[in-house]
C-alpha cells in the first residue's frame, strides 16, 4: 500500500480534506511532504480541531523511534477509540507501556510513539497485513469526525 493509495481512499469519504504542505507554501518546512486528514465539508482546515489522521514522511523532534529518515519509510497515524486502541495494541492508551515494542516495525499496528495516550495508533509502511485495516480505521475515524461536526 502506498501513500497515494491511502490518500485515494480518504478522498472518497464525504467531506474529507487532505492538507499536503509543499515547499514555498504557508506551512512550516517540517510539514512539507506530509499529509493531514480532516473532516471539512466546507474545504477549509478546521481551526480548533486536530486531524483525525496524518501521514508523516520524516522524523519530527522527539519522534524518531519509527526511523522515518531512512529511504522509503513513512508512517500513518490514526485516531481510534479507547476500545479499538486496546484491541489493536493490547493495552490501554492511557497507560501504554512501550517496553518491548519495536516502534520501527513495518506493517504492524503500534501505539503512536508520542501520542499513544491520546488514542493514536501508527503503522509504518502499511502492507499486506495492515493495508485493509488501515483503510477501515480511517473510515471509522472519518465517520466519528463527521458525527462530531454534525452534533456541533
Amino acid at each position: 500500500m502506498s501513500i497515494d493509495d491511502i490518500l485515494g481512499h480518504v478522498r472518497t469519504f464525504p467531506g474529507s480534506l487532505v492538507l499536503s504542505p509543499e515547499p514555498g507554501g504557508d506551512h512550516p518546512e517540517i510539514a512539507w511532504g506530509d499529509h493531514f486528514i480532516y473532516y471539512a465539508p466546507d474545504r477549509r482546515v478546521p481551526l480548533r480541531i486536530q486531524p483525525y489522521a496524518t501521514i508523516v514522511t520524516k522524523n519530527y523532534p522527539a519522534d524518531d523511534e519509527s526511523r522515518l529518515d531512512a529511504d522509503d519509510r513513512w508512517r500513518i497515524n490514526v485516531h481510534v477509540t479507547r476500545e479499538r486502541f486496546a484491541l489493536l495494541v493490547g493495552q490501554q492508551a492511557a497507560a501504554v507501556d512501550f517496553a518491548g515494542v519495536d516502534l520501527a516495525a513495518t506493517d504492524t499496528v503500534l501505539p503512536h510513539p508520542v501520542y499513544a495516550r491520546t488514542g493514536l495508533v501508527a503503522v509504518v509502511n502499511p502492507g499486506e497485513r495492515t493495508g485493509e485495516l488501515v483503510v477501515d480505521l480511517l473510515r471509522e475515524a472519518h465517520d466519528r469526525a463527521m458525527a462530531r461536526a454534525n452534533r456541533a
